[in-house]
């Protein structure tokens, strides 16, 4: 599947958010309970520069961001790493394409250690 990667910007925001809370829904993609209200919102708990998004023509397949893990200075290096991929276009490559532009993004500056949770599919599985 052909798409490319740019930065997230406000017009993206209903598309991302949609995406943000499908992944909620399966209850398996992360410990939030909710989406952020607002775009102004999101922006203040993810690095503006690693706010990415996977989309074909004005479709978005996919998003990827960094949020500080800490506000204290000797954490300023380490980030944790989100990956959302809409329903429709998941097992595509979409993912690994977004974690890689991000991995490449935070090399580049600054960032040394990416944190993440992984949820498997089937937690019946642990």
């Amino acid at each position: 599947m052909e798409f490319k990667i740019e930065r997230i910007k406000l017009s993206d925001w209903e598309q991302v958010y949609k995406i943000y809370q499908e992944g909620i829904d399966t209850k398996i993609a992360t410990f939030e309970t909710s989406c952020p209200s607002s775009w102004e919102i999101w922006k203040e708990y993810h690095m503006p520069e690693y706010n990415i998004i996977a989309c074909k023509k004005d479709r978005i397949l996919g998003w990827a961001a960094l949020a500080p893990t800490s506000n204290r200075e000797v954490y300023s290096g380490v980030a944790e790493v989100s990956v959302y991929v809409s329903e429709k276009y998941r097992k595509k490559g979409i993912g690994i394409a977004l974690l890689i532009k991000l991995i490449g993004l935070s090399e580049n500056n600054g960032i040394w250690t990416l944190q993440a949770s992984i949820f498997p599919e089937n937690k019946s599985s642990i």
